[in-house]
């Protein structure tokens, strides 16, 4: 998941962009409005958190035109305001979901699990397919019953290959959804990652490489990892 922070606070956003972190959700920072535009017009955001007092063109501006773009991007507002009137006019400009200042993280992260989980056709909280078991909001994966224990960006990869639902995913796309706005786009840590991640999972490898198109989730059809004969790949 990628999310789009956009706060003046600086302290307050990179408190909130390195908490998500922890919780395997890529995560940049936008501290106006219009960084804020230009940002969501060249990346794709799964969600943006939103403070609707920030410099330039307002939160409400923004939002306005998220909505406007038909993105579908889910909107969680922040504000130091609790009156219920100050919440009613951000749901009317297209707000998902709310949270009052000052608010604990874990409460964010779980409120955009839930707005994930939502925009995603109303698929089940815990995920599974080909007998892998991903539980985003415990941050736990098991595989035929057996715990696999996982770096955050491994979790990261894996959340999205299997929202794909066997579905072949560029490296490009990983890249977009699971790394931040700082990431190298002529890196290869996506093929490291992906390498690193199919040994943790163990065999038969879960996780096909589809040559010059991307990943996917597959039962059992790779018989061996094609990236580990490759230079350069140590785990990540």
């Amino acid at each position: 998941m990628r999310v789009l922070i956009v706060e003046d606070e600086p302290y307050l956003a990179e408190a909130v962009r390195d908490g998500l972190r922890l919780e395997a959700i890529a995560a940049d920072i936008a501290g106006d409005g219009d960084s804020a535009l230009e940002l969501l017009s060249v990346n794709s955001y799964d969600l943006a958190v939103l403070d609707r007092d920030i410099p330039g063109p307002s939160g409400d501006e923004v939002a306005r035109r998220i909505v406007a773009s038909g993105s579908g991007i889910p909107i969680l507002m922040l504000t130091a305001a609790d009156r219920i009137d100050d919440k009613a006019s951000g749901f009317e400009l297209g707000a998902d979901d709310y949270l009052t200042k000052p608010f604990e993280l874990r409460e964010l992260v779980l409120r955009l699990r839930a707005l994930d989980r939502r925009r995603a056709y109303a698929r089940p909280p815990v995920r599974e397919i080909a007998g892998l078991r991903l539980d985003p909001f415990r941050r736990e994966v098991f595989r035929d019953e057996r715990y696999i224990a996982l770096t955050r960006k491994q979790f990261a990869v894996l959340e999205v290959l299997v929202a794909a639902e066997g579905g072949v995913v560029s490296a490009e796309e990983l890249l977009e959804r699971a790394w931040d706005e700082n990431a190298n786009p002529l890196t290869n840590a996506v093929r490291i990652t992906v390498s690193a991640l199919r040994k943790r999972l163990g065999e038969p490898w879960i996780i096909a490489t589809v040559p010059g198109v991307g990943y996917r989730i597959d039962n059992g059809a790779d018989t061996t990892d094609p990236d580990a004969a490759r230079p350069g790949s140590t785990h990540a």
